[in-house]
């Protein structure tokens, strides 16, 4: 259990992780991240750059995606769905407005509060499409 002075404090190597987690668009995995904050930092280790990504999820200040190769992080904190490419592993955002009345018709007798829900779209994006020939 990390202590609560670990989780609140901007330390040197976690302001490292969200600069490289804000300067893609590719929705990285962990290892992605660890390899740009490495180059700025040798000394870094894979460990606390997992346990930093944890931290700023946690705070609100990424977002974590959860598809089925790896999990991958987020600059975007807004309510968002994703494409994930079975063939290829790329994830982007999809451009589809959030849609909260889903969020009151799974409350409405259920007797359970929905905070938000998390929809990742499977399928083949349009480079694996085009490799195909299908598109």
């Amino acid at each position: 259990m990390q202590s609560r002075n670990t989780q609140t404090r901007n330390t040197r190597q976690r302001a490292l992780i969200l600069r490289a987690v804000r300067s893609r668009s590719d929705h990285p995995c962990a290892d992605d991240i660890y390899g740009d904050v490495k180059k700025a930092d040798p000394r870094v280790s894979r460990a606390t750059v997992y346990r930093n990504l944890g931290v700023l999820c946690d705070r609100g200040e990424i977002a974590r995606v959860k598809v089925p190769s790896a999990d991958r992080f987020d600059l975007r904190c807004d309510r968002h769905y994703h494409f994930y490419c079975v063939r290829c592993g790329a994830v982007f955002d999809a451009p589809v407005d959030y849609m909260s009345s889903i969020d009151r018709m799974a409350e409405e007798g259920s007797g359970f509060k929905v905070l938000r829900h998390r929809t990742v779209f499977e399928g083949l994006c349009s480079d694996c499409l085009l490799k195909e020939g299908k598109k």
